[in-house]
């Protein structure tokens, strides 16, 4: 597609250089692959690259992951231990969710950026250079988390040395059908498949569905149809999608699955609502509240009242009373 071709060109124009690459875009629309082109095309591709993301680590323990830590330095430290950036040196680091850390970590990134050195927990303030490019990422819109009082000002601009937008999938409609077939031949060669791609009607449903969770979405999708297609069929059919998929008007959940019986309490109504958009986004709490028009701390305080596992986007048990659709 014309969209990607436009990302595609300004990564091979920023992969030679050192300069800082920020990659803008939802959650699945391939942030890390794109910040592994950027290494894999520049001088440091012999070296190391390392991936992390920030907003899967916890905040207690994300500084001691980045910036590594020496004997002694916290309760159960009881050896020193190199960070991701010393890892990385000479390489590349991507940060992905760069827009979750703390202000505290902020700070100690702003100065790896600035002085090219970073200090070890417990290390008693001696820096140690380390020699390391920077690829971050994230969903969210930094310019607002700076005028929030969120994401330090200065770090933003460091960061924002070649600002790269990501397409979600739903604009880059042209590429499902080449992806659809990249992951049929993964899918199908992994579960020892005679799998050719995917029927008409398939890759029209494919076309027309929305995707919220973009390419990550679609990726599952393909994985989940290869392993039901039966034996001896040689394509995937729309039957083995799944049903969002199936029944779904393009860029919509399927109806079914916000159907509410008389009476039900607004507040009941409401939370399914935030289910189910989790669920379509994978889980991604401020790309839901993006979608809802809601606060993300809104998103938090109901998940507070439900059950932990929903907010992964994964399936309630059955009997709940806040059931998402099934997907099957």
């Amino acid at each position: 597609s014309l969209a990607w071709r436009r990302t595609m060109d300004i990564i091979q124009q920023a992969a030679p250089s050192e300069a800082t690459v920020l990659l803008l875009g939802e959650s699945g629309t391939g942030k890390e692959l794109l910040a592994r082109a950027v290494h894999e095309n520049s001088t440091r591709a012999t070296k190391p690259f390392i991936a992390v993301n920030c907003a899967a680590i916890p905040e207690s323990i994300l500084e001691a992951e980045l910036f590594g830590y020496e004997k002694g330095a916290f309760t159960g430290a009881s050896t020193a231990r190199d960070g991701r950036f010393e890892a990385a040196n000479g390489g590349t680091l991507f940060l992905d969710e760069i827009g979750e850390i703390s202000r505290h970590v902020q700070v100690k990134l702003l100065r790896v950026l600035q002085e090219g050195e970073i200090e070890r927990l417990g290390g008693g303030g001696k820096p140690r250079r380390i020699d390391v490019r920077i690829v971050a990422a994230t969903n969210v819109n930094l310019a607002e988390e700076v005028k929030a009082g969120r994401f330090r000002e200065d770090l933003y601009y460091r960061l924002n040395v070649i600002p790269v937008s990501v397409p979600p999938l739903r604009d880059r409609r042209d590429d499902i059908s080449l992806l659809a077939q990249h992951f049929v031949q993964v899918y199908a060669e992994k579960n020892g498949k005679a799998i050719s791609g995917c029927s008409p009607t398939a890759l029209e449903r494919l076309t027309e569905y929305g995707w919220p969770g973009n390419v990550r979405e679609l990726e599952n999708a393909i994985e989940r149809a290869v392993v039901l297609t039966r034996a001896g069929h040689t394509v995937i059919d729309e039957d083995a999608l799944p049903r969002e998929i199936r029944d779904a008007t393009p860029g919509t959940a399927s109806a079914s699955s916000l159907t509410f019986p008389i009476g039900m309490p607004l507040a009941e109504i409401e939370m399914r609502v935030i289910l189910e958009t989790l669920r379509h986004t994978r889980g991604d709490k401020r790309l839901t509240a993006k979608l809802l028009g809601i606060a993300t701390r809104t998103i938090y305080r109901r998940l507070e009242t439900t059950d932990p596992d929903a907010a992964d986007g994964s399936e309630p048990e059955p009997g709940d009373a806040r059931l998402a659709a099934e997907e099957v």
